[in-house]
């Protein structure tokens, strides 16, 4: 009897700190009125809001299309991940709640960053974050070539342009190309001090594969200038406001091979200028350039709440038809599996609250279809024990046999729901992930509430029942 109750105690527990973690408003409310009452400094319960998602709380979507025409087709895959892994860092560094960046097709970014109402503020985020390039010097011939260009198509539209054979040459730096190594390879930045003139310096560490490549460059480079660009201007400029034309451009020498992977960037900077180019490749530096979104969306917080309104009341619907229909058709288990259904529901959502979960319309669809699955393991057990009942064994056996025979049909419907959910999680998509991460915790926490809540609720009536009462059990 003691075991019993301590199980109950137990069970009521985990339902108290479970509801009032999801809501602890009134619990709080009560804790204020005490406090005033009895002039003591009861704490209050623990509050934390729910991660709402774009589509329940308004936000920014932003397309963007990176430029790949100098990557190879095998490492474009691998590019889009490292652009995407970059972005999501940067946009994290400006406090924006779970910004969902996925990779749409080849080259296209999708940029969701909820919370956010203005596009322009978005999109200079993104912007922000640079495009670090190493350039070394054309051939005569390639440069002269651009010139010609160049002057070919001065004074003539875009549209007549374009009919020019080459024309996008004369949009080329005429004097320096693209190298291999991009800010892709960057390990870190520091700004250092010149020891002879106190000068500050940036200092560039790359990883083990930018080394190598480094050291390729400044061997085939030797006595030749190698520029380095960022965002498309120089970093080493002679004014820190001023974008210097291609032809004016000071360019370091490489004066031997540079083993080791480091370089040094120098010039007319100030501290202020190197600090704020360190701060910005450390946050991330593109492995290929992507420009202005070609496709921007705003979700505003009017139609997300709309939609966090009516999958609320589409919740709390279901749930009340569910726990109908429980107690209609299964009476007094129906009524217990329905408290053990309440406490489901408050250990989801605190799990929502306490991992975080960012909740979407996708993730409260899985939600509740997890809770029909949550039901349906009672639902299992107690047409079993109803079975076992008929066949004239006693309550406590016939819940026993039905728990036992109910079980393997529970496994299995729930373990190939998670397995599916964690397949969609692995290879889905924001939404898609969403809706799977929500299904599997819901049908673990769903088992559980089944097997050991429900089970321990009924066995506290474990006592042979009056024949004139038996039938709320049947």
């Amino acid at each position: 009897m003691r075991q019993k109750n301590l199980i109950l105690f137990s069970i009521l527990l985990l339902a108290f700190l479970a509801g009032n973690f999801v809501e602890p408003k009134y619990f709080n409310q009560g804790i204020d009125f005490l406090n005033q009452k009895l002039s003591v400094h009861f704490p209050h319960f623990w509050t934390k809001p729910f991660r709402l998602g774009l589509d329940l709380q308004g936000g920014v979507s932003l397309i963007y299309e990176a430029d790949l025409s100098n990557v190879e087709e095998k490492n474009r895959a691998e590019i889009m991940e490292g652009l995407r892994d970059v972005i999501e860092r940067r946009v994290n560094l400006f406090g924006v709640t779970e910004p969902v960046v996925q990779i749409q097709g080849e080259k296209r970014l999708v940029v969701e960053l909820a919370g956010l109402k203005n596009v322009d503020e978005a999109i200079k985020m993104i912007g922000e974050t640079p495009y670090l390039e190493f350039l070394e010097t054309r051939s005569e011939e390639e440069t002269q070539k651009i010139l010609d260009k160049i002057k070919e198509l001065e004074g003539k539209t875009l549209e007549e342009m374009q009919k020019v054979q080459d024309w996008q040459l004369a949009f080329q730096n005429p004097y320096f190309k693209p190298t291999e190594l991009t800010g892709k390879y960057l390990k870190k930045a520091q700004v250092v001090f010149d020891q002879t003139t106190y000068k500050p310096e940036i200092q560039l560490q790359f990883n083990d594969e930018g080394a190598k490549l480094f050291e390729q460059i400044t061997e085939r480079n030797i006595k030749k200038p190698l520029a380095i660009f960022l965002d498309g201007m120089s970093i080493v400029d002679t004014n820190d406001d001023e974008k210097i034309d291609a032809s004016d451009l000071y360019a370091p020498i490489v004066q031997d091979k540079i083993s080791g992977g480091k370089a040094v960037i120098t010039g007319e900077m100030s501290t202020n200028r190197a600090n704020e180019i360190t701060r910005r490749l450390n946050s991330g530096a593109l492995p290929v350039k992507i420009g202005e979104p070609i496709s921007q969306k705003t979700v505003g917080p009017i139609l997300g709440a709309v939609s966090l309104q009516e999958s609320l009341w589409a919740g709390i619907l279901g749930f009340l038809a569910i726990l109908v229909f429980m107690v209609i058709f299964y009476r007094i288990p129906g009524l217990l599996a329905s408290f053990s259904l309440l406490i489901y529901v408050a250990l989801m959502l605190s799990l929502c609250k306490l991992i975080p979960i960012t909740l979407t319309l996708a993730g409260i669809a899985g939600f509740l279809l997890s809770m029909g699955m949550a039901i349906d393991a009672n639902i299992l057990i107690f047409s079993r024990m109803r079975e076992e009942l008929k066949s004239g064994k006693s309550y406590l056996l016939s819940l026993e046999d039905g728990v036992k025979r109910a079980w393997p049909s529970i496994r299995d419907g729930n373990f190939t729901t998670i397995l599916v959910g964690l397949i969609l999680f692995a290879f889905g998509t924001s939404f898609v992930k969403g809706f799977a991460f929500t299904l599997v915790i819901g049908n673990l926490i769903g088992m559980f509430t089944a097997i050991v809540i429900t089970n321990h609720l009924l066995k506290l009536f474990s006592k042979d029942k009056s024949p004139k009462w038996l039938w709320l059990w049947r």
